[in-house]
């Protein structure tokens, strides 16, 4: 920074230079000193910067540089559009270093890119930029092929596709042989600890979690020694979620308290967030529901403000498993919808598909849900979770298919949650149903195919089944008379 005060340097050199250091600060995680560092040209979040006298070269790296901190800021403070704008800035700046053949940065900008898809929730898009950078960075380059393969990992974890991602993490720790960037040792041994629980969890081997937690541990010590205090806390995060899986909640609050005192300091909501929703998680495994939803609330309503859809998706899954405990059915019912709606709309599937199996989990049985759009949610689940390589998601797929199948054979007097009067008014809703949809909605004409009387048909919408009531046709205004009655 020293440097900048050179007379000598050249209007290139001076934003190289500035870029060079913003670089530093963002891999590091300390996004005010990379605001600083590029000074004139830091405009705002996503805001493009002034470019003028500037080569090509240069104006790209600057581009790259402001998109990819625009990228981290807006994630960190979940303001609304930045990845968008982020995705622009960067477009643009891998257009720029391709028309003057600067391939090999045009693929670093392209793994920064591929990082605002992965925030989003896009798995596949965010796949297609990896693989195409991976591919266009020289083996010569390990530290840079190194962190392009991490982001891979963390995108195939994400979307649950888990022997793609220890295939990448093999090639990945080949390159770290060696190495003593703390930093990519650290994103290392955090992901080889995320695909070891994942293993622990499907295959049942209480080593990998005693390898995990080393793991952890290994990953925090060396964010240490790079002074990433930002990923040191989202470690303890992660090590709080293998705990919370272990049924070992004391120690899991443990670490969430370090995680959130550390991101507090740093006002980095994005990741308090997340805390959140895992200490959300631990109070539900001891049953502490009212404390849950507190605390899930305030997840969500951070994560609303930003652009991360994948983990808005996430945190309203807990947030609607959290209000069926405490018996808002209707509230729990509409959350985990909305959660399916967004992720799929994102193109976060497997997120999309784990919202719709925690919707049949928690009210499949209850017999909330009607048996044709239970049996719909099950085939959406299926198709969003069809390239998952998580045996655990199979498993819940298996679960939820039993309870689909229990509910189709009909009613069962010996049913957990069986009532008489439960029982005819789901029978009940799907004659109304099914007239209606014969009846092309119509009222008078569903009431006559069952035989009842137009206004004991809509008295029985109206107040036995509301939400039947959208396959009904508008109703029709009637016409007041022109005709004036004769006054007395």
């Amino acid at each position: 920074m020293r440097e900048l005060d050179n007379p000598s340097l050249t209007k290139d050199e001076r934003a190289l230079l500035r870029c060079r250091v913003a670089a530093d600060f963002i891999h590091k995680g300390q996004y005010e000193a990379a605001r600083e560092a590029l000074g004139e040209h830091w405009l705002g979040i996503g805001k493009r910067p002034n470019l003028e006298g500037l080569d090509e070269a240069t104006a790209a790296e600057v581009l790259l540089q402001v998109g990819s901190l625009s990228g981290w800021v807006g994630a960190s403070s979940q303001v609304m559009g930045a990845q968008e704008a982020a995705k622009d800035l960067i477009s643009e700046s891998i257009n720029l270093y391709e028309s003057i053949k600067e391939i090999e940065k045009a693929a670093t900008a392209r793994s920064e890119l591929a990082l605002c898809y992965w925030r989003e929730g896009a798995y596949d898009d965010a796949r297609i930029h990896l693989e195409r950078a991976s591919s266009e960075l020289p083996g010569t380059d390990k530290e840079q092929k190194a962190r392009v393969l991490s982001r891979w990992v963390t995108v195939e974890y994400s979307s649950g596709r888990l022997n793609d991602a220890l295939n990448i993490l093999r090639e990945y720790a080949h390159l770290l042989d060696g190495s003593e960037n703390h930093a990519l040792l650290g994103s290392f041994h955090n992901l080889r600890a995320l695909v070891l629980r994942r293993l622990g969890m499907v295959e049942g081997h209480v080593d990998y979690f005693d390898r995990a937690i080393i793991e952890y541990t290994a990953s925090v010590h060396h964010y240490k020694l790079a002074r990433h205090e930002r990923y040191g806390a989202s470690i303890e995060n992660n090590l709080a979620f293998l705990l919370y899986k272990l049924g070992r909640y004391r120690q899991a609050h443990e670490h969430l308290d370090r995680a959130g005192a550390a991101l507090r300091k740093l006002n980095d909501t994005g990741l308090l967030a997340q805390v959140d929703e895992t200490r959300a998680r631990v109070l539900v495994a001891e049953k502490k529901y009212q404390e849950a939803r507190r605390v899930i609330d305030r997840a969500v309503q951070a994560l609303e403000q930003g652009g991360t859809v994948a983990l808005l998706a996430e945190a309203l899954t807990t947030q609607g498993v959290v209000l069926a405990r405490l018996g808002d059915y209707e509230g729990s019912i509409s959350t985990l919808r909305r959660s399916i709606e967004i992720a799929e709309w994102a193109g976060a599937s497997s997120n999309a598909g784990l919202a719709a199996l925690a919707l049949i989990e928690e009210h499949g049985g209850r017999r909330a849900l009607p048996e044709k759009e239970l049996h719909q949610l099950y085939l959406r689940a299926d198709r969003l979770l069809k390239e998952t390589q998580d045996a655990e998601d199979a498993v819940r797929l298996r679960a939820c298919a039993r309870v689909v199948m229990r509910r189709l054979a009909g009613v069962d007097l010996h049913e957990k949650n069986f009532t008489f009067h439960g029982a005819v008014h789901e029978f009940e809703a799907k004659l109304i149903e099914q007239a209606l949809e014969e009846a092309g909605g119509v009222v008078t004409r569903a009431a006559k195919i069952l035989g009842i009387s137009h206004q004991t048909f809509t008295s029985m919408l109206e107040r036995r089944h509301k939400r039947l009531q959208a396959k009904r046709t508008p109703r029709e205004r009637r016409l007041r008379s022109i005709i004036k009655e004769p006054k007395d």
